[in-house]
């Protein structure tokens, strides 16, 4: 094949593209027609005639993202590696705390209702919890068994 870099060159400033972009005719029956064509006019002319032309603009897949996007839904793409930034900028600590903290109080209040404990074991368990004492409901859950006020199993 002919070396059009000239031809591309020059087509690729006319068009206003970068030279990736340019298409030229590979029929080898043209061949000798675009080699000829060492000025602008001639490579104008070309463009004219159609054996020169601009390719389109390549796009990014938005099919690709959307598959992307779905698996991380569910969970994949998600490890290690992909992360930047402490643990408490994608989990606010505080948030985190919230919520441990209003699960346990919810068990401790169901518990002091069902009279599974009195009055007084419900505010000292409650002041251990606020003390950050049990990691989780279920962590109160193994201390109540340990003391003897549930049955473990």
């Amino acid at each position: 094949m002919a070396d059009y870099s000239l031809q591309r060159r020059l087509a690729a400033e006319i068009l206003g593209v970068g030279e990736d972009r340019i298409w030229i005719d590979p029929n080898p029956e043209h061949e000798e027609e675009i080699s000829q064509a060492v000025t602008r006019n001639d490579v104008r002319r070309l463009i004219v005639k159609g054996l020169i032309k601009v390719k389109p603009v390549k796009g990014n897949s938005h099919t690709r993202w959307l598959e992307r996007r779905r698996a991380r839904s569910e969970g994949k793409r998600r490890g290690h590696g992909r992360r930047k930034g402490a643990m408490d900028a994608r989990v606010d600590s505080k948030e985190k705390w919230m919520n441990t903290i209003r699960k346990i109080r919810r068990t401790l209040r169901w518990l002091r209702d069902k009279g599974v404990i009195d009055r007084r074991l419900y505010r000292e368990l409650y002041r251990k919890a606020k003390g950050g004492a049990f990691k989780s409901s279920s962590d109160l859950r193994r201390y109540l068994v340990e003391i003897g006020v549930l049955k473990g199993g």
